[in-house]
């Protein structure tokens, strides 16, 4: 399983974060996997943000009210948005397939998002 981060590398604060993962090599259709966000502050540990899988969508509680990750399977891509961002928000992004059940994952190669006026 391959996947490719894309979107802006940066946000105004108050604004929305958009990303989106396009995926190869799997499908998004498949229930073997959860699909992650994943996202690493400067300085900081990596944080797990949240996951869409075919059981539904799980957020981190202290993101909840601002995050909603979607995904398009007639493009195989899934989505993060991230509303009203402050430059606490500022990291770099990456997205993950977590194979299910197993110690397994895949990882995108990050992309960095500053947000900043």
């Amino acid at each position: 399983v391959q996947l490719q981060e894309s979107g802006p590398g940066l946000v105004k604060p108050s604004q929305t974060l958009s990303l989106t993962c396009t995926v190869s090599g799997g499908s998004l259709t498949s229930n073997l996997y959860y699909w992650t966000w994943i996202r690493q502050p400067p300085g900081k540990e990596l944080e797990w943000m949240g996951a869409i899988a075919s059981s539904g969508s799980y957020y981190r509680p202290s993101l909840k009210s601002r995050i909603s990750i979607s995904k398009d399977t007639s493009k195989n891509q899934f989505t993060l948005q991230l509303n009203s961002v402050t430059p606490e928000d500022t990291a770099v992004y990456y997205c993950n397939a977590d194979l299910r059940w197993t110690a397994v994952d895949y990882w995108g190669q990050g992309t960095q998002v500053t947000v900043s006026s």
